[in-house]
């Protein structure tokens, strides 16, 4: 089953008729929490700092119009357990949140329960922190090293006790907690179904797949068929991830898996108005047919508001100098495709303050259309498939609670 789709492959029921909800979740339940979108902000490292989920939750509340509780579900960037717990400043920082944000959800990353355990209960307690999803899917090669990420499913036994620790911290608060994995470490080496049936023994109340091993990274395409089958495979909530590029991707994921929801990442990276295109899909708006819809591709006017508007959270949160920086490395992103030329473009990537940026997108046309030939095609980082690096003898059991190999303070990814 290819996952890469233009949208204007899909057929006519995917894609523009008014019913197009028919047989669609028409929310997300994770224990207390009430996700009104079933459509989830993967936590990317540099990437979903507040500023970011906050502007990704305003096009999700356009989308959802105006009755909309909870239009998605936007993560944290990935931090460790052992940073929270031994209080590490950049942890800290990293865990900062928006007034408007009413569930507060991070990922959390570790390799040993008693870790865990404690940072999810510091987390609830003293964060308001109201989801945590746990990371099994990271596979740069500094975390699998020690076991972790993608890495650690394959100590089935470690894996569950690391699930029941957080669950049962969880659980004090009225916290639940999720899980989200890959396929396995390499195609001779697949763990998923086994992680879906052990976090369900443990008590999580979902769980997410990248539909990649940790081998493949982000290279190649994502194996939906895996998703299909875990979610015929457990009874909990099945979140599909991977190669979601537009909304009629994601509306065509849930038919074909019955995942009960999808998880963003790459897809939205200058991309913030997905989240409006995927909210409007499962409420059943037509796809873009004309300018009225709430799904019209956004002329450069649009993406440079937009981008403008990053840019004032950013410096909101961080302070301007500061703030213009971490909007440097999203130009690339948000003008993928247009005409904007290169000395432009490398101004915008050393801009310095909102007046200069302010002076630099006035360059460009704000009615130049969308470049339509960018449409379902694979954003951010790729890569090519690469040898796991793991801990030596990792693979000769699947138990592990006998080796617990710590994780360092401040490692951030994603998966």
């Amino acid at each position: 089953m290819s996952a890469t789709t233009d949208a204007r492959d899909l057929p006519g029921d995917a894609r523009d008729l008014p019913g197009a909800s028919q047989n669609l979740p028409g929310e997300l339940r994770l224990g207390p929490v009430r996700v009104d979108t079933p459509v989830v902000l993967a936590p990317m490292a540099g990437v979903t700092n507040a500023a970011y989920r906050r502007l990704c939750r305003e096009q999700g509340a356009l989308g959802a119009g105006p009755s909309a509780g909870t239009p998605g579900l936007y993560v944290c960037e990935m931090i460790t357990s052992r940073g929270v717990v031994e209080r590490d400043e950049t942890t800290h920082a990293m865990l900062a949140f928006d007034p408007m944000e009413t569930v507060r959800s991070v990922q959390l990353y570790g390799t040993d329960p008693v870790y865990m355990g404690k940072a999810a209960e510091i987390l609830c307690a003293e964060y308001g922190v109201t989801h945590v999803d746990l990371n099994f899917g990271c596979p740069v090669p500094k975390v699998t090293r020690k076991g972790g990420g993608g890495a650690l499913p394959w100590k089935r036994r470690l894996f569950g006790e690391i699930v029941t620790a957080a669950v049962k911290a969880g659980e004090q608060y009225g916290v639940p907690v999720t899980v989200k994995t890959r396929k396995g470490i390499d195609d001779d080496h697949l763990t998923y179904l086994d992680a879906g049936r052990i976090a369900q023994e443990s008590g999580a109340v979902a769980i997410a797949l990248h539909g990649r091993t940790v081998s493949q990274a982000y290279s190649g395409t994502a194996d939906w068929d895996a998703i299909a089958a875990l979610a015929a495979h457990v009874d909990l909530p099945v979140l599909g991830n991977g190669d979601i590029w537009e909304a009629e991707d994601a509306l065509r994921m849930v038919r074909e898996t019955g995942a009960a929801g999808v998880v963003v990442g790459r897809g939205c990276l200058g991309r913030p108005w997905l989240f409006r295109d995927l909210a409007a899909a499962f409420a059943g708006e037509p796809a873009r047919e004309n300018g009225a819809s709430r799904r019209a591709l956004p002329r450069l006017g649009e993406v440079t508001a937009m981008m403008r508007r990053h840019a004032e959270l950013l410096c909101e949160y961080m302070g301007e100098e500061r703030g213009c920086k971490e909007l440097r490395k999203h130009i690339a992103w948000y003008l993928k495709g247009f005409r904007a030329g290169g000395e432009l473009r490398n101004s915008l990537a050393l801009v310095i303050s909102l007046d200069s940026l302010d002076e630099l997108l006035s360059r460009l046309d704000p009615d130049e259309p969308f470049p339509v030939a960018e449409l379902g095609k694979p954003r951010g980082r790729q890569g090519s498939p690469r040898r796991v690096v793991l801990p030596q003898g990792w693979l000769n059991d699947t138990d592990g609670t006998d080796r617990l190999e710590r994780e360092e303070t401040a490692e951030a990814s994603g998966g």
